[in-house]
């Protein structure tokens, strides 16, 4: 297991300028799979309109679990931004697995049995949430924790330093629950959330949450819903496109 500091400096390397590239939050989950004992990753940075601003995953499996929590609205990631608490979940088939019942079962499905997820956390200010994939159930071990506790705190002081220095970035970080959403920045959510909202009269996030609840009746990504709506081939009103 790699010492803290250590952990801290190769960390930091894998997220050096330019961090906000499209590969290096991919990069950095690819990494943390190497370092420590788990057998996936994924990175959520939460934007203040609702909306997931940044993400990376080691791998396309985690990838598309880490966009069914924002889908599905559920999953131990919404629970620790929410919380701003770690969700261990050691073994999936038992109680907090009943917790999200849509998405649990996708995790099992694709092969994993435990997923740990840390929020992105400075202070109050909640930045989104790290999850890790375990295709064994189980506990984290106690330096398997504490690594995992160190990736978050990194993840999450470099996207602070970063923003600091760009007064111009999309991630705008707000303090405790004024953080509803927890992948590259999804500017066509935000802008098809502001169409859904004047279509159907409703705030944003109400708007986000019909996004959302067609995006999984239809069997769609909130991305792919999202793209819809821009190029107006999809109304959530139901009125005529185009």
């Amino acid at each position: 297991m790699s010492e803290p500091g250590r952990l801290r400096r190769d960390l930091r390397a894998l997220l050096a300028e330019p961090w906000r590239d499209a590969a290096a939050l991919d990069r950095l989950c690819v990494g943390v799979v190497a370092a420590l004992p788990v057998d996936g990753a994924a990175i959520s940075v939460t934007t203040a309109a609702a909306v997931r601003g940044f993400s990376g995953a080691s791998d396309p499996i985690c990838a598309r679990l880490d966009d069914l929590q924002f889908t599905l609205g559920e999953g131990p990631c919404w629970h620790a931004v929410r919380s701003g608490r770690p969700v261990l979940v050691g073994d999936l088939t038992g109680p907090w697995g009943e917790r999200w019942p849509m998405f649990t079962p996708a995790v099992l499905a694709a092969d994993f049995q435990a997923i740990f997820a840390f929020p992105l956390q400075i202070g109050a200010i909640r930045l989104g949430a790290v999850g890790l994939f375990c295709a064994r159930p189980g506990p984290l071990g106690g330096e398997t924790l504490r690594d995992a506790l160190v990736v978050a705190d990194v993840t999450a002081l470099t996207i602070i330093d970063a923003e600091a220095r760009d007064p111009l970035s999309p991630v705008d970080p707000l303090p405790g629950e004024c953080l509803d959403g927890t992948g590259v920045y999804r500017a066509e959510v935000h802008q098809a959330t502001g169409m859904a909202m004047v279509q159907l009269g409703v705030s944003a996030q109400e708007a986000l949450v019909r996004l959302r609840a067609h995006a999984f009746a239809a069997g769609l990504t909130v991305d792919e819903v999202a793209r819809e709506i821009v190029a107006r081939r999809l109304r959530l009103d139901g009125g005529l496109s185009g």
